[in-house]
């Protein structure tokens, strides 16, 4: 099978090679995936370039943990009507050495969810890492319905999919851009925007939840804590799966007086009965029409150092996709 692989950590283009490999076999209770469109997450490039001090996990590594394809075959246990299924993938490269980045791709079969006929193969490669991220900091305490639910960083991949699950599941939604003139970008039947960079971003939140947000999807805690606090409810919830600075400082004091849960959610560790329960509601939510995802760029498989690249560089909002040759 034609696939990128690296065998050491660095920079894109000095790391990722694209040739040949075996085509890989489904072992018990796994699928083979023929690989139409491999989503790159930021996680993937961290990974590729040792972020955080992280060594190779395996001797050689193929990137991508999302994907949308066919199952092509099954192994032992596995009902073989899956053959000819269209299905979206997930974790294909969480503790496992080979990703989507390749025409094939062999996953438990459970993570390789059913992908409704009339969704795009764009949209089923991006419900992984975002979708299940996004699903987690939206239920992983209970349900939103008639809730207000904040999302910092909407236009981002997990923010944007986080609001449209709340949106869906009953939640009033509120959504933050950092700069005015993002505010367009905002779906205002999901969400009511507030810019960060206007005069008093608080007061504008609590102009759509005067007694304050029951949930912060979080993407910038070390930015956001003091924010955060103003416009918590008491006993709310602020799910932060990133921030910009290591050691991050929190108003610990007015958090606590407000009994503040601070939920931190790293998605390659979510419990397997959680992944599994965000499959299904990622389906169901875009089989419905309650998700979109915006594109920014698709590469060719070749050009997957391009593409890493720019994911690393930021640039705009929008999924970074592969398209592989079939």
């Amino acid at each position: 099978m034609l696939a990128s692989w690296y065998d050491a950590q660095g920079p894109a283009a000095d790391v990722l090679h694209v040739g040949e490999l075996p085509d890989p076999v489904p072992g018990p209770g796994e699928v083979r995936v023929r690989v139409t469109v491999s989503g790159v997450n930021p996680g993937d490039t961290k990974k590729r370039r040792g972020w955080l001090g992280s060594s190779m996990p395996h001797p050689r590594v193929i990137p991508h943990s999302d994907a949308a394809g066919v199952i092509d075959a099954v192994g032992d246990g596995v009902d073989a009507h899956r053959v000819g299924q269209r299905v979206w993938v997930y974790g294909a490269q969480s503790y496992r050495p080979f990703g989507t980045a390749a025409q094939y791709t062999v996953v438990p079969d459970d993570q390789a969810p059913p992908l409704p006929d009339h969704l795009s193969d764009e949209l089923g490669a991006s419900l992984g890492i975002p979708g299940i991220t996004a699903h987690r900091t939206v239920f992983a305490d209970g349900p939103v319905d008639g809730r207000v639910v904040l999302v910092h960083g909407v236009l981002g991949g997990v923010g944007s999919l986080a609001a449209q699950l709340a949106h869906w599941a009953g939640a009033t939604v509120i959504a933050t851009v950092r700069r005015t003139a993002d505010l367009d970008h905002v779906d205002p039947a999901v969400a009511h925007a507030v810019a960060l960079d206007t005069g008093d971003p608080a007061a504008a939140i609590r102009s759509y939840a005067p007694r304050g947000v029951d949930r912060i999807i979080e993407v910038a805690l070390s930015d956001n804590a003091d924010l955060d606090n103003a416009v918590a409810a008491n006993n709310a919830v602020i799910a932060a799966y990133a921030t910009r600075t290591d050691r991050t400082e929190i108003p610990f004091w007015p958090l606590l007086f407000n009994n503040v849960t601070l939920r931190l959610l790293g998605s390659d560790d979510f419990p397997a009965e959680a992944k599994r329960q965000a499959a299904r509601d990622l389906t169901s939510a875009a089989a419905v029409g309650a998700l979109t995802v915006d594109v920014r760029d698709r590469y060719p498989l070749e050009d997957i150092a391009k593409a890493h690249d720019h994911v690393d560089t930021g640039g705009g909002h929008g999924r970074i996709l592969l398209t592989i040759p079939q």
